[in-house]
């Protein structure tokens, strides 16, 4: 999975909404359609975008496709931002210690 792909895709306002709304209950497009009063075939390209991204699949049902978050993408983003939250509780945030690489050389 890759994450830059999951957050640029989930980085456009309307297809944060519609992601968030996926994870409430699943939503065929004319549904989504309704709910943001956007065309269908916006939601249609914003679908293609997160679907490309692995963030959602479809089931069909009929004519219809209702699409769901994947799980595994959901999980993927849980653990990546809890190993940032880690990594930002363990930091040094002490001022005077500058940690920069190029300290180093300039020192020695």
């Amino acid at each position: 999975m890759e994450l830059d792909r999951m957050l640029k895709a989930l980085g456009e306002p309307m297809r944060l909404k519609i992601y968030q709304s996926l994870l409430e209950r699943k939503h065929c497009v004319r549904s989504l359609s309704k709910k943001f009063s956007i065309s269908e075939s916006a939601i249609s390209q914003h679908m293609k975008v997160m679907k490309d991204a692995g963030l959602v699949y479809g089931e069909k049902y009929g004519y219809h496709t209702h699409y769901l978050p994947r799980q595994d993408a959901v999980g993927f983003l849980t653990e990546q931002f809890e190993k940032m939250q880690t990594a930002s509780l363990t930091l040094n945030r002490d001022r005077t210690v500058c940690q920069c690489e190029y300290r180093k050389e300039e020192e020695v």
